[in-house]
């Protein structure tokens, strides 16, 4: 794709070291005072799940399975790290050299919630860190790569008021406030590494003498810690005219952790000239996580200049040691792309894919919990314009849908369906490093879950925000 020259090399330079390491340091550092978020769904499982793939793909209802993009990285399905280094990329540029990638994510969300029962709604926004990757050729065909990403959240914070009726009588007695708080989530450092282990030019059928492209078959490997934490706190005030009650609160929290992996292959194969189908699955087999837990029981009161103070510990257990089992999931698809030729043909990929997780199998503590298996179908696609020299013709508009029941199952199924539209806004490359690309990624999401006959419905809207810079590596440099 041909980069349109929008800013000089110095302050695009400058602009990516500022903007990035600014980026990055404010949301990992104040990513807990801005993630508001309230969600009740939560309170089951890890958590919510969230958005599992890059920016790049969300703007395509999140294909992933068979995706495969030299300015981006696929962290989901290692296979795919085979080719931060193509070899028509290297042979047009004669260069016996790898492209490294950095990329990072965040998101900015709005989230709403529905109770069918009343007119009223709650409405909170938040703005989350979403990952960044590292890509490392190391030999053609060949590639590293190392991150970090969250996996799960769990964020809400509901109060309920009563009304406690004595059974004998009937009539009222004292008026009871809880306060339900979760707080916590998980995340995934990993590193993971794909290669080819079968490759070779495939030649047209009709004229055996004209090549048409890379038939490759890639697998990859990930390994990782994925840790966490589970903080669950009820606190329950009562008022009486007469009677004064202490103040409970429940409270159990839980970190855990251990080393995760998964696997995955894509197969790549032209069919003709500029066309090319893919077809990749990835996955991880059940695993388990080692579990400490704090559980305490207490009372107390809360003080205007210091906060809560502990009155009394009826039970304060630590350290309680235990395992979290979690499930088993596959995805697998299919991409069928057309490459853009400049200045004649205009570029297009659609893909699908079909996810599966056997959360049911989840344990917490040897419990089960309200969850069930669940799928979802996401469908996406991409039109690249013909290249010319005008900006909006190299930018990569891109579109898709999602369906599938959520993992949680409070009552009826919880569907889910959303859509979503972004775009692959490149900037211009520098003439001291021509080898450099740079791009920003933008994905709208729209999603709705459950209905008028679930407890309550969740409506979210999403933009994520992706920052991509790439550059050759490994370049033998002559000096006359």
């Amino acid at each position: 794709m041909q980069l349109v020259k929008l800013i000089t090399p110095k302050k695009i330079n400058k602009l990516q070291v500022i903007l990035l390491t600014f980026l990055v340091l404010f949301f990992t550092a104040f990513q807990p005072v801005l993630a508001q978020d309230n969600s009740p769904y939560s309170r089951y499982g890890i958590g919510d799940l969230v958005p599992h793939s890059n920016i790049n793909t969300r703007g395509m209802g999140g294909l992933s399975a068979a995706y495969n993009e030299m300015l981006s990285l696929n962290f989901n399905n290692p296979a795919s790290f085979s080719s931060f280094q193509t070899d028509k990329e290297a042979r047009s540029k004669k260069l016996k050299a790898g492209r490294a990638i950095l990329d990072v994510g965040l998101n900015f969300e709005n989230r709403t919630l529905k109770d069918p029962a009343f007119t009223q709604r709650f409405t909170a926004s938040n703005a989350l860190f979403s990952y960044v990757q590292v890509g490392l050729p190391l030999k053609a065909n060949w590639g590293l790569s190392f991150g970090l990403r969250p996996i799960s959240r769990i964020s809400y914070n509901i109060r309920r008021r009563e009304l406690l009726i004595d059974p004998n009588t009937s009539q009222p007695i004292d008026s009871a406030l809880t306060s339900f708080k979760g707080e916590g989530g998980a995340y995934l450092a990993s590193i993971g590494t794909g290669f080819s282990i079968f490759n070779k030019m495939k030649k047209d059928k009709k004229d055996p003498n004209q090549l048409i492209g890379e038939e490759k078959l890639s697998v990859g490997f990930t390994a990782g810690y994925l840790f966490g934490k589970k903080d669950y706190s009820t606190r329950r005030t009562l008022f009486n005219d007469t009677v004064f009650y202490y103040q409970a609160n429940y409270q159990t929290t839980t970190n855990y952790g251990n080393l995760n992996f998964s696997a995955g292959l894509q197969y790549k194969v032209p069919v003709k000239k500029n066309l090319i189908l893919t077809v990749g699955a990835y996955g991880s087999w059940g695993q388990k996580l080692n579990a400490t837990q704090d559980i305490l029981r207490e009372t107390f009161t809360y003080n205007q200049e210091v906060g809560e103070l502990r009155l009394d510990s009826v039970s304060d257990k630590r350290d309680v040691k235990g395992k979290i089992d979690l499930p088993s999931s596959i995805t697998t698809g299919f991409v069928l792309q057309k490459l853009p030729v400049l200045n004649k043909e205009a570029g297009w990929l659609f893909g699908i894919d079909f996810a599966k997780q056997n959360w049911s199998n989840y344990r917490f503590y040897g419990l089960r919990d309200s969850l069930i298996n669940n799928w979802e179908l996401r469908v996406g696609g991409q039109v690249d314009p013909i290249p010319k020299r005008n900006y909006f013709s190299n930018i990569s508009y891109r579109f898709g849908f999602f369906i599938g029941p959520d993992y949680v199952q409070v009552g009826k199924k919880l569907n889910r369906i959303g859509g979503s539209f972004g775009l692959g806004l490149p900037l211009a490359t520098n003439r001291q490093a021509p080898n450099q690309a740079t791009r920003i990624n933008l994905a709208m999401e729209y999603g709705k879950r459950g209905n008028n006959s679930n407890l309550l419905s969740e409506n979210t809207f999403r933009l994520s925000l992706g920052f991509s810079l790439s550059d050759f590596w490994f370049i033998k440099r002559k000096y006359d």
